[in-house]
Parts: structure tokens; sequence; C-alpha cells
């Protein structure tokens, strides 16, 4: 791929300054067809004759730049005249930017493209112009521009002298072509509210959290400054709070041109709901300023609600949460110095995220990102792309052998394939998810438990000793059971493409065997849960008992952290306590989903308590906003309140199970998801001593409910549901 062209780069570091790379070619016969093949070493953006090139922002997106680099093609038939100008601009971007423990150049120390335009004519000849040394370079009017710092804007014009470019001697056997979604721009916000806070902060609100940028407009005379800060919320006072966003600046500068002009960043987001106006010439005029959401262009494919409308909120800031963190790769938060793709966040939402979205070419590619980064003793980092290459090395287990993080590797192309019914997601990974569960076999002295590491445990669960963020489960409980889950997977997994899985599945015997003799007696929320939804208990009775005497003891309370929640509902509705499930589902108060809801949350907290009922910050370290990770209880809202499931024995929706758990609590409660095979939807309405059953499917489906199973084939259907019969009509 690109065989013909160079890497070229500026032969001087630019510094701060983002170059522009600069090509000027004539055509001169008539075309039939143009197409530009391009990538960069940080993020780009391209025109011809000053048109922009396509849609991607953030081009090429985020990968592992030294084993894979996603490539772009563009048709500019239409763009081409007979004298043209190739421009393309290079930012920083995650390749060269600031990332974590502020590392710079982690992946490259020079911004470079490599490309090539091919021109065919209609007489059937064609040309190419490849990335060469007749290239130019210049300043560019982006002063400075990062992921995490934000970006500076200098539209005065001024002109630097065009310096050559260098050939760099870079990798082209990393070249891929692209196969993640692109990052777009998407829903276009006015503000809601004009604010002046009592410190005399002039704030304006866009009425939700969301990831993105803000584009202003401004008449103003040459050389004026404009500056903009970006927060998520306003502290108890009503003041601009942005203590939680660490060293993260989250800010745009911009110095104006004269005239009317228009302004959005070009090489960098963030995570916001709230900008502080630091400067700006004359009378602020809040239509002047449009937010642009930003994120993976991911086809919305659920819907869901019900009577409540708390829970309806919720479900909302679920989606919003999901868009706000799916750019290129799964990100924990889109505001502080992070934004990264922890795997732990990944493998917990990877259900709901897969309801709510079309995510299969999302985690295609960035299940191919986690092979990559793979170590050869199968551990996997916590984040990918691992951005911490250069500070952590490979034998620091606790970084790349850690329970539920790493098993994303396993959990989440299961699930892909489970929604989508896509074998080709678990032929892809099948190597990787072998070389994590042999990894941990080989991790200690018994290769039948996993006790052995230092792991995040249930992380930043209510139930932790004070000072501890690694929640009150015993951290190898936890382990043994993801190692007990992702074998049993990788079994599934390989009888599911061919292969012979007798060697894991006689593995996974073993390993519950032993687990229920060293774990007789769960001691946590988390634990319980795990133990029952994992099947690693023989006194399922006993369990969810016991489970719902420790939520009774915590005040009928919820205490996991992110490794227990996605479970604790279902623990308890697949076992006969469907009430105490819908009584954490429905708490208002801390700690549960609707607390932050009912604090006026727009999106789902990283803390049960980010924000306390005071008003007081839990903190500035860790106290994200944006966190999507308890965000996977909507998963039980689709498979439990709505009743949609999938069928193993027929992955993809190619056949469903309808079994809605119904509660006097609510009026209604109805979902849909957009399948391969159409749309399921479900809802259910208590009139009465009645419950009306609505039910459209696609293929063939069980309904279950009210102790009555019926095998339907595919159709709309109105059953009816009094005391335990059901019929239809």
């Amino acid at each position: 791929m690109l065989d013909k062209s160079y890497w070229i780069a500026p032969q001087t570091d630019m510094g701060d300054i983002v170059p522009e790379f600069v090509k000027t070619f004539e055509i001169h016969k008539k075309v039939s067809r143009a197409q530009l093949t391009i990538t960069a070493m940080g993020v780009y953006t391209a025109r011809l004759n000053g048109q922009r090139i396509g849609d991607f922002i953030l081009a090429p997106g985020w990968t592992n730049y030294e084993k894979r680099l996603q490539v772009q093609r563009y048709d500019v038939t239409e763009m081409l005249e007979k004298k043209n100008t190739l421009t393309v601009l290079v930012g920083k971007g995650w390749c060269r930017g600031v990332m974590p423990l502020r590392d710079y150049n982690v992946w490259s120390d020079c911004s470079a493209i490599i490309g090539e335009l091919t021109v065919e004519y209609t007489d059937g000849s064609s040309e190419s112009f490849i990335t060469d040394k007749s290239w130019l370079v210049n300043k560019s009017a982006v002063i400075y521009s990062d992921i995490y710092n934000g970006e500076y804007y200098d539209a005065r014009g001024i002109e630097y002298p065009p310096q050559n470019v260098c050939v760099k001697d870079l990798p082209r056997h990393i070249l891929i072509e692209q196969e993640g979604v692109y990052i777009k721009e998407h829903g276009r916000i006015k503000p809601v509210r004009y604010i002046i806070t009592p410190r005399g902060e002039h704030v304006l609100d866009f009425g939700k959290n969301m990831t993105g940028y803000v584009e202003f407009e401004l008449d103003t005379g040459y050389g004026e400054k404009v500056a903009i800060s970006h927060a998520e919320t306003l502290d108890k006072y009503g003041n601009f709070y942005t203590a939680n966003l660490r060293t993260a600046r989250a800010r745009v500068e911009y110095i104006s041109k004269k005239g009317r002009q228009t302004y959005k960043p070009n090489f960098t987001f963030m995570g916001f709901r709230y900008i502080r106006l630091d400067d700006y010439p004359g009378k602020i005029n809040p239509d002047k300023f449009t937010a642009i959401e930003v994120y993976s262009d991911i086809k919305r494919t659920g819907h869901f609600s019900c009577s409540n409308e708390l829970v309806n909120r919720l479900y909302g800031n679920v989606i919003q949460s999901q868009k706000s963190n799916y750019l290129d790769v799964p990100t924990d938060c889109p505001q502080r110095d992070e934004r990264l793709g922890w795997t732990g966040d990944a493998q917990v939402f990877v259900k709901t995220a897969s309801y709510n979205f079309d995510v299969e070419r999302f985690f295609t590619k960035w299940l191919a990102d986690l092979a990559s980064e793979q170590y050869d003793f199968g551990g996997v980092p916590n984040i990918i792309p691992n951005a911490m290459r250069k500070t952590i090395p490979p034998d620091d287990k606790h970084w790349c052998q850690c329970a539920a993080w790493g098993d994303a590797c396993v959990i989440c192309p299961w699930q892909i394939y489970l929604t989508y019914g896509n074998k080709e997601i678990l032929k892809r990974q099948i190597q990787s998810m072998k070389k994590w569960v042999e990894g941990v076999r080989r991790s200690g002295d018994n290769e039948y438990l996993w006790n052995s590491g230092r792991m995040l445990g249930d992380w930043l669960a209510t139930d932790a000793a004070d000072g501890s963020w690694n929640g009150g489960s015993d951290q190898y409980f936890i382990a043994s059971a993801f190692y007990a889950n992702s074998v049993n997977l990788l079994a599934k997994s390989m009888r599911a493409i061919g292969e012979n899985p007798e060697e894991y599945e006689e593995l996974y015997r073993n390993i519950v065997r032993e687990f229920k003799k060293t774990y007789s007696e769960p001691k946590t929320q988390t634990e319980c849960a795990l133990a029952l939804v994992y099947g690693l208990t023989d006194d399922k009775e006993g369990t969810v008992k016991k489970l719902a005497g420790l939520i009774e003891k915590n005040g009928g309370k919820i205490a996991t952290g992110f490794v227990g929640t996605p479970y604790i509902l279902y623990a308890l509705s697949d076992n006969g306590y469907e009430e105490a499930a819908y009584s954490l589902l429905l708490s208002e108060e801390f700690p549960s989903w609707l607390f932050s809801v009912r604090m006026g949350a727009t999106t789902i907290w990283e803390h049960w308590d980010g924000i306390n009922e005071n008003g007081d910050m839990w903190g500035t370290e860790m106290n994200s906003f944006n966190h999507y990770a308890y965000g996977a209880v909507a998963s039980w809202m689709y498979e439990v309140m709505a009743g949609i499931n999938t069928d193993e024995a027929a992955p993809g929706f190619g056949r469903a199970v309808i079994k809605p758990k119904v509660t006097e609590r609510l009026d209604f409660a109805e979902a849909s998801i957009e399948t391969r095979h159409g749309t399921i939807k479900s809802r259910w309405d208590r009139n009465g001593d009645e419950v009306v059953y609505s039910i459209t499917s696609p293929v063939e489906f069980d309904f279950i409910a009210a102790d009555c199973k019926k095998t339907l084939p595919k159709g709309e259907y109105r059953l009816i549901q009094s005391g335990s019969s059901i019929e239809i009509r």
C-alpha cells in the first residue's frame, strides 16, 4: 500500500505550530475518477482547492501507530480543477501530543504524511501525485493543538516562507485499510442559558454533558482575542468548576482577523456542558455559539422507555455517555487528562453498547488493536491503545494481567458475536483469547485458580475500606471468577467456529470445582452476584438469599463497583428476586443509579456520589461526570424489563427469547433493538388485573411470562396475561 509514495515531514521541527503540507499541480485532460489515499503520523485534515476532503474528524483515528495505522481513501473527482492546490494540516493528536503521565511523542517524534492522489482520465490513462520532495511545508494558523489542552488559532493571515520537506524512513508495513468507523460531527446545540456566576464569570450552558467542541461567529477587528475554557459542571455555589480536569487545560484561544469570521477547533475535543468566556471582544451573544457533538459514526439501534421518568432520564444518560466516549476507541472519559481505552470499562459495558448502537465494526477495529498490543505471555495492557507503553514495563503484571480488565479480550468478541451473529470476530480474535487464558493459567502455582498478582478489584465499590478504590471484595475471588468465565467463553467460541474445545471445557470444569471448594462462602454483594451469574455456586437459593440480605443490611442499597454492578440485578432477577432488583433500580438515594439523575446528571458518573447531596464534590483526583461503566444497567432494561434476549443457539438474534419481568411499580415498559434480521419490539402494559404484551419479531421466538412458555413464528402479537394464563388475541 502506497508503495510509490514517501513519508514526508518538515525538515526542522516546528514546535507547537501545526505544519501545513502543500502540493500544487495541474490537470490537462478530462477526468473520469480521482482518489486520494492518505494517512499521517498525527491527526490530519486535507483540503483540495480550499475545500475540505471528507468528514472524518481526527483522522486517521487512534491505533498503536507502530503496528497499525489506518489509511483513508477519498473520492475527490468533483473537487479537481485545472490548477490545483492540495494542503494537509497535521496536528500532534494522540500520536505525538501529551499523553498520561505527561508523556510526549509516545509513538513518533515527528508529524508526517504519506499519500497518493490518483487521477484516471477518460482516455484510459492515469496519473499519480505522490508525497515526495516536491512538496512544501508551511507554518499554519494553528499555533498550538493538543488532545488534552485544546487549540490556539491565529487567524490574522501571517505569511511564513515555505520550507522544503524531508523524506522520513518510517515504516509502510504498518499501513492497513480503514477498519474502524469514522469520527464525525453530529448534533449542533445552542446554549440554553447565559450565566454570570457569583465570581462574575461569563458562562454558557448547553444543557447536557457532551464530547466535541464549540463553534463561534465573530464580527470584529484585527487582532482581537477570544479565550474559552470548558467544564462539565458548576460547583455548589454556581461557579465554573474545572478541578476534576486535573492538568487538562481544555482551552481554546483565537486571535481574530478583521470582519466576519467563524472558527471551530481542528485537532482536539473536550468533554463539557459549560464554557467560560475568559476573553471576548464586545457584547456576548449566545446565539453566536454552537456546541458540536463529535463521536464515532455508530448507528443507533436500541430504544427503551417506561412509565418512570427518572428511569427514562437514566437511560438517556447511558446513551449520551456512550456517544461521548465512543470516539474511535471506547474511552473511560472525554474531559480530563486521560480519555483512554480502559479495557475493564469496555467489557462491563459491551453488551449494553451493542444493543444501543451498531458497534460491530467499532469493536472489530479496537479488538484488533488489543490483539496487536498483547504480550507474548498473554498479558493485555489495561488501556488500548497502550499510551503508557513508554512508562510501564511489560513485566508489570498489575498493568497487563488484571482480572476483569484483560478479560475484555474474551468477553468483548463473544458479546459482539452474540449480538450480531458474525463468526469472523471470533475467528479473528481466537488466538488472542487463547493467549490470555493460557497466560492466566500459568500465572500462579495452581492452574485452576487465579490467586496471584495485584488487581484493581471491584473498582470504586462503596464497600471499600477507607482510602481504597478497590472495593471490599476479595480480589482473588473476582480474579478466579473471571478466569472461569473467560475459559467458558473461550470454549464456546471455539465450538462456534468449528474448533475442538474439549481441553478448555475440561479446564473450565476443574476451575469451577476448585472455585467452589475455595470460595464456598461469598461475602460481598459483588461476590454473590459473580457466583450466581457465572454459575459458581451449588447453592443458588442460599447465595441469592445472602445477596438480598446484604442489600437489606446496607439499607436496601447497592454497594458494588465497576465489576459487580453489571451483574447484580441479573443475579437477583434470574433467581426469583426480581422485585429486589427493581428496588435497587428505582432507588433515588445514594448510592443508586437514580441518585445522579435526581442531582441533575445528563450523563453517567464515575462515582456513585460524584456530587454529594449537599453539593460538595467527591474529589478532584478521579471524578468524571461522563463515564459509562455504571450505564451497563441498560442491558437489564432491554433484557429483563422489556424482555428482549438473544439465543446462544442462534446468535445475532437469528432467534429470540422474549421474557419480560413485570412489576406493579411501573405502568408499562417497552424496548426495541434493530438486529441484522429486523427490529424486535417488546412492550407490556398493566391494565387492571391484566398485563397486555405487544410483541413484534422478525424471527421465531420463545415468549416466556407467568410460568408460561410459547414458541411463536415471526410476526406481530398481542398477548393477554390474566393470572397465570396467557392467550393470544
